[in-house]
């Protein structure tokens, strides 16, 4: 993403290696993990925030070490895909330096661990232990319901080309995509072939294989879950979600209408529509992205978020887990046009927070600019989300095992 990742075969120097940048993110982590022990004590502003204490005094210290094995996660998965380790290096930076993602962890929220246990499933997609990830995939959404929307993503690569018993699928390295344009015509046709035979071999060996593992261990949790809670578990975990209503403010566009409104009971229809932008998204970034696995994801999860009914801070954590696996395909350059979209979401951003301080602190009525500033927050998210796909290299996950009747088809449809 930046220019000097051009330069992909020198090494980064010795202080800026993986282990000594390891090292570094551990130190920053301890400092800050004690730090905000004194000022919790000390001052009236808490440095760890009062919802994450309902987990646990250890939470800080579980959540810093999975902050950690993300960044050791990310390196392991680009490296696999052949990644220089300048721009590994570089990658990994954006998650363990992040201000945001090592403040999070340390004031002890539990997102990070989340965010571990998805790059493990990609890791033993990309291994071939399909039940392991299945396994971790049901866990992780009965953890965090918004995985959910990686199923079908999921399932469209558990192709028969691409996934044989008893062999490792075979990786698109990172040297294969650099001589490739952003989908090419010819990318294009193949993709929607492979498609249309994904859609008729549906109810294949891995696909089953998947959705009975996960389902089996996302059932069994929940069950466990609903016999020690009963049905305060089942609304409170799963239910909830589905007809939500936050009257209090947040990023999300739907806040400032279910606060005029939340007087009078919203009808189950109305709680449900607002999920129509978000399956009409989701739906189209599967259709054009599916075989680009961890890119699809990346964009699902931004778009998640972006038209979610609540949006918090700690819901971007989802996505920045994921951008350090895209960096290394995309032809932005840092100067100027990321600065561009770094500074348009982060001012989008600052600009919200600037009227919640006012409402929140000040108590000065600023619903409606702050729903204007909403509206603008998801116009620089639209905006920077088109330009990374932009200028993204398509580049698919796995490469397929190719057979005389694909090959085909394709030269057919060439």
């Amino acid at each position: 993403m930046s220019r000097e990742l051009e330069n992909t075969d020198d090494e980064p120097p010795k202080w800026m290696k993986f282990r000594s940048l390891l090292v570094f993110s551990i130190l920053l982590r301890v400092f800050l993990i004690v730090y905000g022990e004194w000022q919790d004590a000390h001052m009236e502003v808490r440095y760890t925030d009062v919802d994450y204490i309902v987990f646990s005094d250890a939470a800080s210290l579980i959540a810093s070490a999975c902050d950690l094995l993300v960044g050791w996660f990310v390196h392991k998965i680009l490296r696999e895909r052949k990644v220089p380790e300048k721009i590994c290096t570089y990658s990994v930076m954006v998650w363990l330096l992040n201000p945001f993602t090592f403040t999070i962890g340390t004031r002890g929220n539990c997102e990070p661990i989340v965010c571990a246990m998805i790059l493990w499933i990609i890791i033993s997609l990309m291994r071939g232990n399909l039940s392991q990830a299945a396994f971790w995939y049901g866990l992780v959404v009965h953890f965090r319901v918004y995985p959910i929307i990686y199923a079908l993503p999921i399932i469209l690569v558990l192709d028969s080309q691409i996934f044989r018993s008893g062999q490792k699928p075979a990786l698109e390295d990172w040297n294969t995509g650099q001589a490739k344009t952003p989908i090419s015509n010819t990318e294009r046709k193949t993709f929607l072939f492979n498609l249309s035979t994904t859609l008729k071999s549906l109810f294949s060996r891995e696909r089953i294989m998947f959705a009975l593992i996960s389902g089996g261990v996302f059932l069994a949790c929940n069950a466990v879950s609903f016999y020690f809670y009963g049905h305060k578990f089942l609304h409170e975990a799963l239910l909830y979600h589905l007809t939500r209503t936050d009257p209090r403010h947040n990023f999300s566009i739907y806040f400032y209408h279910i606060y005029l409104h939340y007087e009078r009971q919203f009808s189950a229809v109305e709680k449900l529509i607002s999920f129509l932008p978000q399956f009409t998204v989701q739906f189209a970034l599967v259709f054009c992205f599916s075989q680009d696995l961890v890119f699809c994801i990346f964009l699902q999860t931004v778009a998640f978020v972006a038209f979610n009914k609540v949006i918090t801070a700690q819901y971007f954590v989802w996505f920045y887990c994921l951008l350090p696996l895209i960096l290394p395909w995309s032809r932005m350059k840092l100067k100027w046009e990321g600065l561009l979209c770094i500074i348009m979401w982060i001012g989008a951003q600052t600009h919200w927070l600037l009227w919640g301080y006012m409402l929140e602190f000040k108590g000065i009525n600023v619903f409606l600019p702050l729903w204007i500033a909403s509206l603008l927050f998801l116009a620089a998210n639209t905006f920077v989300l088109v330009r990374i796909i932009q200028r993204h290299r398509f580049s698919p996950l796995f490469r397929r095992y190719e057979s005389s009747t694909s090959s085909k088809n394709i030269t057919k449809l060439d």
